[in-house]
């Protein structure tokens, strides 16, 4: 009898085990390490298309984490979506004529804004607008495309 409850014990802690190390996993793959955007400054983006871009989705200049996407919403007056990043207050010095990206990494696709630091001597100050963008890819749009430009040419002659 003793050697059951011990086996159902050692079950318990390997069932234990394993959603512990799932739960690190999730949280790894997700990219959530610092979701706090209180400690930094807010920029806004305008884009004709996101795409999959979502709040939380990082931020990054050169391939490192500077930010948080802190909000999107619809701006109902221009037909454009708006991203406000939060860029961490260490970085306060991109210039004002910095450009943004939307691009995507990872087997799961995840996207990110990707920044370009411009020339310019002045700096973005909180509430500020990065004017340069670049929408998101759509795949399905590329595709439609590719296909309709192969629809519109002239069968070749053999």
């Amino acid at each position: 009898m003793l050697s059951r409850k011990w086996l159902e014990t050692l079950v318990g802690l390997f069932v234990a085990a394993g959603i512990a190390a799932l739960a690190v996993l999730a949280f790894k793959v997700s990219n959530i390490k610092s979701i706090d955007v209180a400690g930094s400054y807010r920029v806004e983006l305008r884009f004709e298309n996101i795409g999959g871009l979502k709040v939380k989705a990082p931020v990054t200049m050169s391939g490192v984490r500077i930010g948080r996407v802190a909000e999107i919403f619809f701006d109902k007056e221009r037909y454009q979506a708006v991203a406000v990043l939060g860029i961490e207050r260490q970085y306060d010095t991109l210039p004002v004529d910095t450009s943004a990206s939307i691009l995507t990494s990872g087997l799961l696709g995840e996207q990110y804004v990707a920044l370009e630091a411009g020339g310019s001597d002045e700096y973005l100050k909180d509430g500020g607008q990065i004017k340069l963008t670049q929408s998101a890819l759509v795949l399905e749009k590329l595709i439609s495309q590719f296909l309709y430009n192969m629809a519109a040419k002239p069968e070749e002659k053999k």
